[in-house]
């Protein structure tokens, strides 16, 4: 098996960037998801409820941060010096609040009061404990650091669907080549090129999965959700891909080789 694609999200639920290699700090891929979008009453906004989110392009240009918003123009991401603290799911973790003018447009574009928020260094948000014992950290995203699926699941999903949808509806950031469909539900440990990974907890899917990515609208035609509870549905959820922390720091590319690790 290699990697056949990697991917950072620079700000949670925009677009994200496809890489030839990305280096793993504490939070995990360096960069991602260290943006979030909130509301007034300072809780995380996704395309759950602003699938137009899925518009507006990222960037990264030594490690500053860049949005396109459709009709509003670019700008960079900057942190003010505005302190606050910020809801992800069940956790309120202290943030900085973005320069004005990127905020102003954002709002315009959606149609809402919405505010860019960033996660600086010192700000500690801890992995589910429920999974990792060690104390671990993590960035905006749902739980863990990184998200690993296979292009054959995503094969075997497209040949019960109408119409096949690409990978970028699962925001992954690691995609595994040369495994059979669902392999993954079996891993515990993986090695990409030199760095170990846990695989944690499977990844129960949502709504974002019908968001057109290009159009930023969901998408009646095409049902990866419906299609995927059919035969994917467990106490955990409605599965694809696997939750993963990774057990060192370093650089990994596409095509490094990766292997399952043998389990007791």
């Amino acid at each position: 098996m290699k990697v056949h694609a990697l991917w950072i999200y620079p700000v949670k639920s925009l677009a994200g960037i496809p890489v030839d290699d990305f280096v793993l700090d504490e939070f995990g891929p360096a960069g991602d998801r260290r943006w979030m979008i909130i509301d007034d009453q300072r809780r995380f906004v996704t395309q759950r409820s602003h699938p137009e989110l899925a518009t507006i392009a990222t960037a990264m240009v030594d490690g500053k941060v860049g949005v396109d918003i459709p009709g509003q123009g670019r700008f960079q991401l900057t942190p003010s010096s505005t302190e606050l603290r910020a809801l992800v799911w069940n956790d309120w973790v202290p943030a900085l609040e973005a320069a004005e003018d990127a905020n102003a447009a954002l709002s315009q574009f959606c149609g809402a009061s919405l505010r860019f928020v960033y996660m600086p260094d010192e700000s500690f948000r801890r992995v589910d404990t429920a999974r990792v014992l060690d104390r671990r950290r993590v960035s905006f995203a749902d739980g863990f650091p990184l998200l690993v699926t296979t292009t054959a699941s995503l094969a075997e999903l497209n040949e019960r669907l109408a119409a096949p949808v690409e990978m970028r509806r699962f925001r992954p950031n690691l995609v595994v080549a040369g495994s059979a469909p669902w392999a993954e539900d079996g891993w515990r440990e993986l090695t990409v090129g030199d760095i170990r990974f846990s695989l944690v907890k499977p990844c129960s899917r949502c709504v974002m999965t019908t968001v057109d990515p290009d159009a930023g609208t969901k998408d009646p035609e095409v049902q990866p959700l419906r299609t995927l509870s059919s035969y994917r549905r467990t106490a955990e959820g409605v599965l694809f891909g696997m939750n993963a922390i990774h057990e060192s720091t370093g650089r990994i590319r596409v095509g490094d080789p990766i292997t399952v690790n043998p389990t007791e």
